[in-house]
């Protein structure tokens, strides 16, 4: 059973306790022991390759990206001067099959190096939709899986993002390594009136269904103002392949956007 284990984690860098804002800490405490929840549940599957889809790397024209580098390196600056850094190696050959069975699907994809073709330099910068769950997975629970980096499309039909999850699951469940999924995402950005976008009632979410999301309209999308939506098309297409069960562990909206943990193992 190759495809072990998948997760929806936030990517708000005041989860990392290194960069919180001491006075507003504390309205994270809930979503950042459920990550940790999570990272502990990743050690424990002991994944050999973890796939992390990223609504902040590559932000490519209709055009799905896959990272094709041997490495990926970042760092994050917090409000009062401290950083943190993270540095991860690639599972090229994943990477490298997902580009070329994702094109023989005719799904919009791109592979993306940076530096050299290989060795120290093929190195991508890596975004904070991935440093910040990666950190609690292989920084504190310094699970030494590879790494798959892929970046949704907003600009093209939700399906195709979905049909990139279904692509991952059957690739997964053809091989001998165990495989987990992780979906950055932050959730709908209009949660609070006083926030950058207002309040709607669109935002909040109310039922644990992920196969419900390509029935959302384009106006419902826009009113909730969603950073998630892509990411979470991709793991509704894993579970299209592999039967999983949801369970929520947390809900929490600390400031103006959505937080939610949750993790899927096969039903």
């Amino acid at each position: 059973m190759p495809l072990e284990y998948a997760c929806i984690v936030p990517h708000g860098s005041d989860i990392i306790p290194q960069l919180a804002v001491r006075k507003t800490e504390h309205l994270f405490g809930k979503t950042r022991e459920s990550v940790r929840k999570i990272a502990r549940d990743i050690r424990e599957v002991r994944p050999d390759t973890v796939v992390i889809a990223s609504p902040h790397n590559l932000r490519l024209q209709s055009k799905i990206g896959i990272v094709t580098s041997e490495n990926s390196t970042g760092e994050l600056n917090g409000p009062t001067g401290k950083k943190v850094s993270l540095s991860l190696k690639c599972d090229r050959q994943f990477a490298q099959d997902l580009l070329q069975e994702s094109t023989r699907k005719h799904l919009p994809v791109v592979g993306a190096n940076y530096g050299t073709s290989e060795g120290p330099a093929s190195d991508m910068q890596m975004d904070w939709g991935t440093l910040v769950p990666m950190w609690f997975v292989a920084k504190e629970q310094q699970v030494k899986a590879r790494t798959v980096i892929v970046t949704p499309s907003r600009e093209i039909p939700l399906r195709q993002n979905t049909a990139l999850g279904t692509t991952i699951a059957e690739m997964a469940e053809k091989r001998k390594k165990r495989i987990v999924f992780i979906a950055s995402a932050d959730q709908a950005h209009a949660h609070k009136k006083s926030g950058p976008y207002g309040y709607h009632r669109s935002a909040a979410i109310q039922k644990n269904r992920i196969e419900s999301i390509s029935r959302l309209s384009k106006r419902f999308i826009e009113d909730a103002k969603p950073d998630s939506l892509w990411q979470m098309a991709i793991l509704a297409g894993l579970t299209k392949v592999v039967k999983m069960r949801g369970n929520m562990l947390s809900y929490e909206v600390p400031t103006y956007y959505g937080m939610i943990c949750a993790s899927f193992v096969r039903a």
